[in-house]
């Protein structure tokens, strides 16, 4: 027996008894076959308002729950095609209006509602999406002060994402011309209520990034959390958290938050504080200017007292003139000893191998008077090359002499000053070097003097 030829014969026995005759006698499979086919052919779409209990979603993506209200409950399911798209969590105690078709469940003989829409109930439901999706922003490590910009110190450009006709652009352009009418600022319009707003924003801050200003600012005035709840967008929130340009929140009033304030690098209260945030008044900029005066200057004092102690170091290091110059005598004279003595070793050297080659010989004698003469050329070259060394070095020598003789502590003699020694031939240099009644001897340009200490006076401080 099929299942509409059961579906009949119970028609016909419900709507047609008759005294002489039983009713159709149907297995348990037809009779729930029927009421599935009565359910869904009567009833259709249907709207209901309860709570969720015992939500279970599936491996499979599917989710399975009941819903209650304090009187009856009813099995629901909602399938991953349909569930992929809610914007919230689903959970248990949660209230919610779902929309949906009833249908039964034949090998249970259980109705169900499968649903294709879902919806939290009231104003808290905003509440709840808005905590489900800033808990799932704060896991993935969006808000952590790690990842935030530092506002530049003194930005010359600005983009403002708002509407070009409310009261936030008007405050921001105000404070802007009035702290710093030297910054450019580019007002991005976009919608910030009610349908369309999102993706309107979506486009205004992509341009805003296409602009490459030093600082973003998106916001809008006050208003109710229905008002704002484009701000709560999470494909803006992502814009915002994966820009390159520092960009500031300034969403609504003191109290009011939103998920992009939290994202952003910094938040502001009010569109106001956003402008103030930005554009630093002139006496910051005068104090700014001056510490960084004071740090240039102490920066130019350090590097002046290490130098001088350079200077002094290398001072003290600085090697007698004379001695240096006999240093360079001495090694002058070793290098003119070896190369002399080298010439000699290698003059010796080309006539063995002269007189070698006259032994050996037994050619003509005119190959020999050729070698002769080589040698005699070679001689005359070196001795040649030898005699321009020797000058070079003379002369090389000769300067350097004349340099450490400008430092020589007797050319200051030559222009008028003189030398007072004591008499261990210690240079005076301090009235503590000398005591009344001592015999010093000063050195001038022409010869010395002998000379008495009668008297010691101290300058006085500042005295020229």
């Amino acid at each position: 027996m099929s299942q509409d030829t059961s579906a009949n014969t119970l028609d016909n026995g419900l709507e047609n008894p008759t005294p002489n005759r039983d009713p159709a006698v149907l297995s348990v499979e037809q009779l729930n076959v029927f009421i599935r086919q009565t359910l869904e052919g009567q009833i259709g779409l249907v709207w209901v308002k309860a709570e969720i209990s015992n939500f279970k979603p599936h491996s499979s993506g599917h989710f399975y729950f009941s819903l209650k209200d304090s009187k009856a409950q009813v099995s629901a399911i909602m399938f991953r095609g349909s569930n992929s798209k809610l914007k919230f969590k689903p959970h248990d105690g949660l209230e919610v209006i779902v929309r949906g078709r009833i249908t039964v469940y034949e090998p249970r003989g259980t109705y169900q509602i499968v649903c294709d829409m879902m919806e939290p109930v009231g104003a808290g439901a905003l509440q709840k999406q808005f905590e489900q999706l800033k808990q799932k922003l704060r896991l993935e490590g969006l808000f952590e002060a790690s990842r935030k910009k530092m506002l530049p110190a003194f930005p010359k450009s600005v983009a403002v994402v708002t509407s070009p006709t409310g009261a936030a652009i008007q405050d921001i352009l105000n404070i802007m011309k009035r702290r710093a009418p030297h910054i450019s600022i580019t007002v991005v319009p976009a919608i910030v209520q009610g349908a369309g707003a999102a993706p309107s924003l979506w486009d205004a801050f992509a341009k805003a990034q296409l602009i490459q200003p030093d600082v973003i600012i998106i916001g809008r005035g006050g208003g109710s959390i229905e008002d704002m709840w484009c701000f709560n967008d999470e494909k803006l929130a992502r814009m915002i958290a994966a820009c390159e340009i520092p960009v500031i929140s300034a969403v609504g009033h003191e109290i009011d938050f939103t998920i992009c304030d939290f994202v952003a690098d910094l938040r502001a209260p009010t569109p106001s504080a956003a402008a103030e945030l930005v554009a630093k008044n002139s006496n910051e900029v005068v104090q700014k200017v001056n510490q960084l005066e004071r740090l240039l200057k102490n920066s130019f004092e350090k590097i002046f007292r290490f130098k001088m102690q350079a200077v002094f170091t290398a001072t003290k290091r600085l090697v007698d003139p004379k001695k240096k110059l006999i240093d360079y005598n001495m090694r002058n004279d070793d290098l003119l000893n070896r190369l002399e003595q080298a010439i000699k070793v290698y003059i010796s050297h080309q006539k063995k191998d002269v007189q070698l080659l006259e032994r050996r010989m037994v050619t003509p004698a005119h190959l020999v008077k050729q070698l002769r003469a080589r040698i005699e050329q070679n001689k005359i070259r070196l001795i040649t090359a030898t005699k321009s060394n020797l000058s070079d070095r003379r002369l090389n020598l000769k300067n350097y002499m004349s340099l450490l003789d400008s430092f020589s502590p007797l050319k200051v003699v030559d222009r008028g000053f003189s030398i007072a020694t004591t008499k261990k031939k210690k240079v005076i240099k301090s009235i503590k070097d000398v005591t009344v009644s001592d015999q010093v001897q000063i050195q001038v340009s022409d010869g010395y003097l002998q000379a008495t200490v009668t008297e010691i006076t101290k300058e006085k401080q500042g005295a020229l």
